[in-house]
């Protein structure tokens, strides 16, 4: 049995309902009319599957699509987008299925798009942990490091500590030992790699 056990306004259109088995999803205020969605009352098996099957379906990928069409999104982030928005996660693996279809969502191409985009201004520890946090797998953005054009990572975080270096004043003034030291640890607390400092920081 399908028991409407709440209906929470969301806004003056929307309305989010939870049933007795704990599912919930959204639906427009004109839609609780149509398929008769009332507090304790029981939803027709022909509206729900039509909600469920057909409705919410479409909702979601047409939602998945104009998110797409405004930045790209990783597959996490996509998905936390639509749960934002009250899909269920079922609903959720369907839009997700369906823009993986067409290319779309790929946390490969976002990989490399993310690395093309930021290895000017972010060392590689920056970046890894970035994307990470975005949710593409370690596994992914290994791989688009590597395809990388060999030298052109590591040249680009030798920009950014000459930069850095720089805007310290490392290069106008003699530095002590200690000022020399802190700045090297600033630097490894960015997550530049040791060997790459030590190339511009001499503390022997």
């Amino acid at each position: 049995m399908m028991i409407v056990r709440s209906i929470q306004e969301l806004s003056k259109k929307r309305f989010k309902i939870t049933l007795e088995n704990g599912l919930s999803f959204v639906l427009y205020k004109g839609e609780l009319s149509s398929y008769d969605i009332r507090v304790d009352n029981e939803i027709k098996e022909d509206h729900y599957t039509e909600i469920v099957e057909k409705v919410l379906p479409k909702r979601a990928k047409l939602r998945a699509m104009n998110l797409l069409k405004l930045r790209p999104y990783t597959v996490k982030g996509l998905r936390d987008k639509l749960s934002d928005g009250g899909y269920p996660e079922f609903i959720i693996d369907i839009a997700i299925g369906y823009v993986s279809s067409y290319g779309y969502l790929d946390d490969r191409k976002y990989a490399s798009q993310y690395i093309y985009t930021y290895r000017s201004r972010k060392n590689r520890k920056k970046i890894i942990n970035d994307l990470l946090l975005k949710g593409v797998p370690k596994s992914i953005i290994m791989e688009a490091l590597d395809e990388e054009p060999e030298g052109e990572m590591k040249e680009a975080e030798e920009e950014q500590i000459k930069k850095f270096l720089t805007k310290k004043g490392f290069y106008d003034n003699q530095l002590s030992y200690e000022e020399k030291a802190k700045l090297s640890a600033s630097l490894y607390r960015k997550g530049f790699d040791p060997s790459l400092i030590g190339k511009y920081i001499n503390l022997t």
